[in-house]
């Protein structure tokens, strides 16, 4: 097992994580979605509007046709609505329906205290300045800090999986008994808990990588025995199937043994108001 630190990639020489991602490496094939996106953002919320990012594969450059999402963050002044949400909703459709080159999308909607508010000062603050890529309005990032790979960032990202365990059984049971209905959840619980595994010992690491590949193994230096599980949900991240016992796996067995210790190393995530 690795017993000494040093310094990986995602990091500035001062040891800070690198905001990944730029509209300059947005793929040529996406690069339509993208002006669209912008343009109608403004449209659909108006003066509601602070700002816009856009985060993963996409401004990552690492987006493949016809199999890649488009993922939105949208800040508003003030507490997202329910008619927010249900604009985001719509302005997701029609950009999924008009442009072949993504395999749908999501807006996710926040309010510009939240961004900045201590409570979210490592979580989704740090995602807004590491992570997603400024597309519209001012770029909270220079409100921000900047963010080390330190176990206080990996507690407030993920240390609240065993919360979502619970989640996860209801939405497993409530899926249709098909390899179709069961595909999104195997492909978005692969990569939460590839992530979430990757995060427990990225103080060890001491570095930041979006590769669910480059995740995996980091995780499987420091804990060998789960090494080949995490392999395998990192293929599942990126080419989910549709096999049930994957899901059961997950929150019978890989989710609650990380979920406890997470707890362990890092601690539980500070609660959130809609946690209570």
């Amino acid at each position: 097992m690795p017993t000494e630190t040093v310094r990986h990639r995602g990091l500035d020489p001062q040891g800070h994580i690198v905001r990944e991602g730029s509209l300059a490496r947005v793929p040529h094939a996406f690069r339509p979605v993208v002006v669209a996106a912008r343009e109608r953002i403004p449209e659909a919320f108006g003066a509601r509007l602070h700002s816009a990012y856009l985060y993963g594969s996409i401004p990552r450059g690492t987006a493949r046709v016809g199999r890649s999402d488009l993922d939105l963050l949208v800040v508003l002044r003030a507490e997202p609505t329910d008619a927010d949400r249900s604009d985001g909703r719509a302005l997701d459709e029609a950009l999924d329906e008009e442009f072949p080159q993504i395999d749908g999308g999501g807006t996710l909607l926040v309010s510009h205290a939240r961004v900045l508010s201590e409570l979210e000062r490592h979580d989704l603050g740090w995602f807004v300045a590491c992570l997603c890529t400024p597309l519209l309005g001012e770029d909270l990032a220079e409100h921000l800090p900047r963010y080390r790979p330190d176990s206080l960032l990996a507690r407030e990202t993920n240390g609240d999986l065993a919360l979502f365990l619970p989640r996860w059984r209801e939405r497993i049971a409530a899926a249709g008994d098909s390899d179709d209905a069961r595909r999104p959840l195997i492909r978005f619980m692969s990569r939460h808990l590839v992530r979430t595994a990757f995060t427990l010992v990225m103080p060890r690491w001491n570095g930041w990588t979006s590769d669910l590949h480059e995740m995996a193994e980091a995780f499987g230096a420091y804990y060998p025995q789960r090494a080949e599980q995490l392999r395998a949900a990192a293929v599942l991240g990126y080419e989910p199937t549709g096999d049930r016992a994957v899901l059961t796996s997950y929150v019978d067995d890989l989710g609650p043994w990380l979920a406890q210790e997470y707890a362990r190393v890092h601690g539980v995530k500070a609660p959130r108001p809609e946690d209570a």
